[in-house]
This record gives structure tokens, C-alpha cells and sequence, in this order.
């Protein structure tokens, strides 16, 4: 006939599950923060940081431009002003100077 379980056994198994919960849990939160993330996407791409209208990509000498169908705002990615850079080097360049580190 087994005997009642020692304190370190219930303590072993007590641990167990609170591990397995920790896990599922945090899978769950891993899961929504990647479901909102994704969410947040779909509702911001391609629209102005600034009044929210939808962004038109134009061409620019080669460069993709994102401009704002509403206040014709220009939003340039990561290198697209570099790239402008190299391309225009008479007064743009003072201009930009401005915004080099």
C-alpha cells in the first residue's frame, strides 16, 4: 500500500505544473503580441505618419518614394536619403548635411 506523498514530492509536482503553466502562458502572450503586431501592420502600412491618407509610391531617378495622397507629404525609408544624396550634389547637398550625423 503506498504511503502519503512527502512534502518534496507534492513540492516537485507543484513545480512541474507551475512550469507547464508558465510555458503555456507565455507561448499564449508570444502568440497575441505577434497576432498585434501584425494587426498593427495591416492597419498602418502605406499610410501618411502624418493625416493617415493612403501613401502612393513614386520614382524618383530609380529611388522609391513613398508620397501622401493627401498633403503630399514625402516619406523616404532607411538609405533612400543617401541614396538622394549621392545622386544630387549641388545645393540638396548643403540641405542635407543638415540631417547627416
Amino acid at each position: 500500500m503506498p504511503g502519503k506523498p512527502s512534502n518534496q514530492e507534492e513540492e516537485y509536482f507543484a513545480k512541474l505544473e507551475f512550469d507547464r503553466k508558465r510555458k503555456i502562458e507565455a507561448e499564449k502572450q508570444a502568440r497575441m503580441a505577434k497576432e498585434e503586431k501584425h494587426r498593427l501592420q495591416e492597419l498602418h502600412h502605406m499610410h501618411c505618419p502624418k493625416c493617415g491618407m493612403n501613401l502612393v509610391t513614386i520614382d524618383y531617378k530609380g529611388i522609391a518614394v513613398d508620397r501622401c495622397s493627401g498633403c503630399e507629404g514625402l516619406w523616404l525609408d532607411y538609405g533612400e536619403l543617401a541614396a538622394i544624396m549621392k545622386l544630387e550634389k549641388t545645393g540638396l547637398d548643403r540641405l542635407f548635411t543638415l540631417f547627416k550625423k
